[in-house]
């Protein structure tokens, strides 16, 4: 398999559900082309921007490039806020409830990396 750049003018968007205020771009995988373990997404959420509260379909991972994020983790409908900077990042396994929000007034950019799917083995 060769190397694949995806242009950033050039990767699609996509559309993720219950994000409101948010532009998103397919960096890898998807629309962008295959990937095999995971796919790679740039967010930009505007000033006000939120993920409303979901679970992780998938492993994943976001690294704040540029702004400032609250992300929200719930357990038992008790949530912990955390506020995330330019540089920080955090891992969220799969089927953890969260959300995200954009509090400032500058947009931030999230860059989003999450693992693909894994086929499961047959039940016995």
């Amino acid at each position: 398999m060769t190397s694949r750049v995806t242009r950033a003018a050039e990767a699609p968007s996509y559309f993720p559900p219950l994000h409101v205020g948010v532009t998103a771009r397919r960096l890898q995988g998807h629309e962008a082309g295959p990937t095999d373990a995971f796919w790679v997404g740039l967010s930009v959420y505007g000033p006000g921007a939120t993920a409303q509260r979901s679970a992780t379909s998938q492993e994943t991972v976001y690294v704040v490039l540029d702004g400032q994020l609250v992300l929200t983790t719930w357990e038992q409908d008790r949530g912990t806020a955390t506020v995330l900077s330019s540089g920080d990042s955090v891992h969220l396994p799969r089927g953890t409830a969260r959300s995200v929000e954009n509090a400032s007034s500058s947009d931030a950019r999230l860059l989003v990396v999450i693992a693909q799917p894994q086929p499961q083995p047959p039940k016995p």
